[in-house]
């Protein structure tokens, strides 16, 4: 049994004031709350060209990219808070799973940083749904690659007017569902028999 599954956490997004940034801190609290060893971290930390095979044939797979990668190996879950944009994923988002897909070496396990990780998602948005539709794009993305996402997922709708000023939303309720994602997250990753 997995006691403490490594986790990594980030927001489909680069803006500094980004509501699915907010949001991904909820479920990160829940998540430690529930004994999960989670790194968070911002995108804006790991910026890489949109994914080019001339670039990558002569200059190889980018620093970052391979810094992004070795966590996402190192790691038995992920926990992602996704924008919606134009009811579909986020560019940012889909280039990261883009380059970490690459093989660095012709002997590298394909798809080896997505391959039976534990997946729950989350979303933020302006509109009335709260990013659901873009959550049908990156659920499709990731079950794809080898991952395993989980059924539950939480929605915030009207995200300019849902949190307060210290990062946690107004609505109680939904406070507690998003940290109960984090928790159900940790609880799911115990219950496995994962080797890293």
């Amino acid at each position: 049994m997995v006691t403490r599954p490594k986790i990594l956490a980030f927001a489909g997004s680069l803006r500094k004031d980004s509501y699915n940034k907010k949001l991904i801190r909820i479920a990160v609290k829940g998540a430690e709350e529930a004994g999960g060893d989670v790194r968070l971290i911002d995108l804006l930390d790991y910026q890489f060209p949109l994914y080019n095979e001339d670039i990558e044939r002569d200059s190889g797979v980018p620093e970052k990219a391979k810094e992004l990668k070795k966590m996402m190996i190192e790691s038995q879950g992920f926990l992602l808070s996704c924008p919606e944009y134009n009811s579909s994923i986020s560019g940012v988002l889909k280039n990261t799973i883009d380059w970490a897909s690459r093989q660095e070496t012709p002997d590298e396990e394909n798809l080896i940083c997505f391959k039976k990780k534990i997946v729950t998602l989350m979303s933020a948005s302006p509109g009335p749904l709260g990013g659901l539709r873009g959550l049908v794009t990156v659920r499709s993305i990731f079950g794809n690659i080898n991952c395993i996402v989980l059924p539950n997922q939480k929605c915030i709708s009207k995200a300019f007017d849902a949190f307060n000023a210290d990062g946690s939303l107004k609505d109680l309720k939904a406070q507690e569902s998003v940290l109960q994602l984090g928790r159900d997250h940790v609880n799911f990753l115990k219950s496995l028999d994962l080797k890293m």
